[in-house]
C-alpha cells in the first residue's frame, strides 16, 4: 500500500487477513464443525455478508488460517534448516525452540488439537494442515538430519524417522494442554519439555554425545 493511499482502502485490503485472525481464534475455540460464519464475523467485526466478499466457504477460511497463521512461521524455520551449516546441536537446539513457539501458541495448538480430532469428519482441514505445514516442516528437518549425517554429526537411520522423533513430544505436549489440562491434568512447561527433549535426543543422535 501507498502511504497516501486512503484509509477506507487500506483497511479493505487489510480484511482477508484480519478475518483470518478471528478465525483461527474462533477454531481454536470451538472445533471446525461447531464455528459458526457469524462467530467469526463477529471476532472480526465484520457483517456475515462481508465475508462472502472474501471467502466462499468455512473450508476456505480455515485455508486463510493455515496460510496466514502459521505458514509463514513455518517457512521461516524451514529456511533458517536450509541454510544452516552445522554443528547440528546448534541447529537441533535453535529449530525445536522456534517450533515451540509456533505450535506452542494458544490458538496454533488448538486448532492443530481441532485438525487432529475432526480429520475424519472434514478429511480437506488434514490435507490442507499436512501439505503446508507438516510436510514442509518435517522434509526441512529431514533434509537437516540428512546434511548432519552426511557430515559424520549424526548416525545412520532413516531421516524422516529421526525427524519425526524429533517434532513428537512437542505435539503431544500440546494436545496434552489442549485436551487434559482444561479437566485438571497438570500442564508441561512446553519450552522445558523441549530443552529436555533435545539434550535426551542429541545423546542418542550425535556420534559423541553432547
Amino acid at each position: 500500500m501507498q502511504a497516501g493511499e486512503p484509509k477506507f482502502r487500506r483497511r479493505k485490503a487489510e480484511r482477508p487477513r484480519e478475518i483470518a485472525a478471528a478465525a483461527l481464534e474462533v477454531f481454536a475455540e470451538k472445533g471446525f464443525a461447531a464455528a459458526r460464519l457469524e462467530d467469526v464475523a463477529a471476532r472480526a467485526r465484520v457483517s456475515k455478508g462481508a465475508l462472502y466478499l472474501y471467502f466462499e466457504t468455512k473450508e476456505d477460511i480455515f485455508r486463510a488460517v493455515v496460510e496466514q497463521a502459521v505458514a509463514p512461521d513455518i517457512a521461516r524455520i524451514a529456511a533458517l534448516m536450509a541454510a544452516h551449516p552445522g554443528p547440528f546441536p546448534d541447529l537441533l537446539r535453535a529449530i525445536v525452540e522456534r517450533l515451540v513457539q509456533v505450535v506452542g501458541g494458544a490458538h496454533v495448538g488448538g486448532v492443530a488439537k481441532m485438525v487432529i480430532s475432526e480429520a475424519r469428519n472434514f478429511p480437506e482441514l488434514a490435507r490442507v494442515w499436512h501439505d503446508q505445514l507438516v510436510s514442509v516442516a518435517l522434509g526441512a528437518l529431514s533434509g537437516a538430519v540428512a546434511a548432519a549425517q552426511a557430515r559424520g554429526e549424526v548416525r545412520a537411520g532413516d531421516p524422516r524417522a529421526y525427524a519425526l522423533q524429533i517434532i513428537a513430544p512437542m505435539l503431544v505436549g500440546v494436545i496434552w494442554r489442549e485436551t487434559f489440562v482444561p479437566v485438571g491434568a497438570a500442564p508441561f512447561d512446553l519450552p522445558a519439555l523441549a530443552r529436555q527433549h533435545v539434550a535426551t535426543l542429541l545423546g542418542g543422535l550425535s556420534l559423541e554425545a553432547a
